[in-house]
C-alpha cells in the first residue's frame, strides 16, 4: 500500500475545514491564525501568551476516516521555528483525548518520522494511564504550541502523511 496523503499543501489547497483553537477557550489571551503561504505551504503562526492562565496554540483538521493498521508513522515535511511542537491524533473525532508526539525544529526542512505506537493520550495536557495509540483510525489531526513561555511562533508544513 503507498503512503496515503494526510494532507498535502500547494498553492490551491482547500484549508477551510483547518481550524485554530487557542487557549481563548479557556480564558488565555493566545493568538494563534492559519493560512496559505505564496509557495503552497500551510502556516500555523501567532503569539503564545501565558496571561489568564493561557499557553497554547493549535490547529486542527478533522479528515474523513483514515484506517492506519498498514502503516506504523506519520511522516511531518515542515519547517519550524526553532521550537517545540506537538502533533496530536484523535481516532474519533468525539474523543475527548489526543495522542500526541512532541517534536523539536531547527529552523530548516525537516522530514520527522513518528511511530505512531509512540504517540501517548493525553487530556487537558495531563498523561493518562491508557495504552499508546493502537486505534486503527484518524478522524483528527493537530499541531499545538506550548511551551511554558510567552513566546512568537511559526510553523510551516508542506505534508503529513502515513508509511
Amino acid at each position: 500500500m503507498g503512503s496515503p496523503n494526510i494532507f498535502d499543501f500547494t498553492s490551491t489547497s482547500n484549508i477551510t475545514n483547518w481550524r485554530v483553537v487557542d487557549d481563548v477557550v479557556m480564558g488565555g489571551k493566545s493568538s494563534g491564525h492559519f493560512k496559505l503561504d505564496a509557495n503552497g505551504h500551510g502556516v500555523f503562526y501567532g503569539d503564545v501568551s501565558l496571561a489568564n492562565n493561557g499557553g497554547f496554540s493549535s490547529v486542527q483538521y478533522s479528515l474523513e476516516t483514515l484506517y492506519t493498521k498498514s502503516f506504523t508513522n506519520v511522516v511531518l515535511n515542515l519547517k519550524g521555528d526553532g521550537k517545540a511542537y506537538q502533533f496530536r491524533v484523535k481516532a474519533n473525532a468525539e474523543d475527548k483525548h489526543s495522542y500526541i508526539a512532541q517534536f523539536e525544529t531547527t529552523g530548516t526542512w525537516q522530514k520527522i518520522s513518528i511511530p505512531l505506537k509512540t504517540m501517548y493520550p493525553t487530556f487537558r495536557g495531563r498523561k493518562l494511564e491508557q495504552p499508546n495509540f493502537f486505534e486503527g483510525q484518524i478522524e483528527q489531526i493537530a499541531f499545538l504550541v506550548g511551551n511554558k513561555r510567552a513566546e512568537a511562533f511559526q510553523l510551516l508544513i508542506d505534508s503529513i502523511t502515513l508509511e
